[in-house]
């Protein structure tokens, strides 16, 4: 990460008002035309002193099936330290439009529990732009820090991909092998997702990204129907995972097909034990019932 100073920001950035102003500066470019640079903008983006709101945690873990408890979900972090991360994307200087970006990864490590009152100061920034055999991808990477003592407690790391982007100096990545055949195991639970699940998610999430919420909202964005947050999914996985889970664990997903809304989506979730009987890891993977193809696959592993 560059040595920069950082973007002080005073409050945590709207993501509504950043997702309108992506769409106003992807159409002056298509206007003006618009020369991207081949290198990301140094520095981080900031905000301190970021606390929980109790309504909203307690109406998140209520859409996504963790126990209703003072303690922070690793995703409700992610979604936190979202608003900052976007706001670098949003960035006039930025190579790649955020509308249309695909996430494809998150890798997350939780190091402790965090409560809902302490006070959080996220960083984050752009890092590690590179080709990719469909466009251009890049790594988001956001921490989240105690404000008392700047202890890091969540650090997270989104890859983003800006399909049929493809920058001068950067190169294309070769053509990557095809996944290896998927198996459909037997399933640990079955969701049932309602057309409004977009909807639900951007209320408790405030990432009101518009290929999530409607019909016609997607379809303007090309997209046949909407389709579920990818974070959304996750963290629902992660919730099924449940209480076996140590306070400090690192948390992996890659996305692979999208899940078009309304939806019913298969999940198995297996557990290894490590020699002394203590949770050690567990694997998830998620799949259309009806067609087989994979949605998501991860793994949560004790640190």
């Amino acid at each position: 990460m560059s040595t920069e100073q950082p973007v002080i920001l005073g409050d945590l950035p709207s993501l509504s008002k950043l997702y309108v102003n992506a769409a106003a500066t992807a159409a002056r470019r298509r206007v003006l035309g618009f020369q991207a640079a081949a290198e990301l903008p140094h520095g981080s983006h900031e905000v301190h002193g970021v606390r929980a709101d109790v309504e909203n945690l307690t109406a998140y873990q209520h859409l996504i099936g963790e126990t209703a408890s003072d303690v922070l979900p690793a995703g409700f972090i992610h979604a936190l330290a979202f608003p900052v991360a976007m706001s670098v994307l949003n960035r006039d200087d930025f190579p790649l439009p955020l509308l249309g970006m695909i996430h494809l990864k998150n890798h997350v490590e939780q190091l402790r529990a965090v409560l809902f009152n302490e006070p959080l100061d996220v960083r984050s920034w752009a890092e590690d732009m590179r080709g990719h055999r469909a466009g251009t991808q890049l790594d988001v990477v956001a921490e989240v820090r105690s404000s008392e003592d700047g202890t890091l407690l969540w650090r997270g790391v989104s890859t983003y991909l800006a399909k049929g982007v493809f920058l001068p100096g950067v190169d294309k990545a070769a053509t990557a092998a095809a996944p290896a055949e998927f198996t459909a195991p037997a399933p640990t639970a079955v969701w049932q997702l309602g057309v409004d699940t977009g909807r639900l998610y951007a209320a408790v999430s405030g990432d009101f990204n518009p290929i999530h919420l409607s019909l016609l909202s997607a379809k303007a964005l090309g997209l046949p129907r909407s389709i579920a947050h990818g974070m959304y999914l996750a963290s629902r996985a992660l919730a099924d995972v449940g209480a076996v889970k140590s306070e400090a664990f690192r948390w992996d997903v890659a996305f692979e097909a999208p899940v078009y809304l309304p939806a019913r989506v298969a999940l198995e979730i297996g557990t290894v034990h490590s020699v002394s009987g203590q949770w050690e890891r567990s694997d998830y993977v998620a799949w259309n019932p009806r067609s087989g193809r994979r949605h998501f696959s991860g793994s949560v592993t004790a640190l």
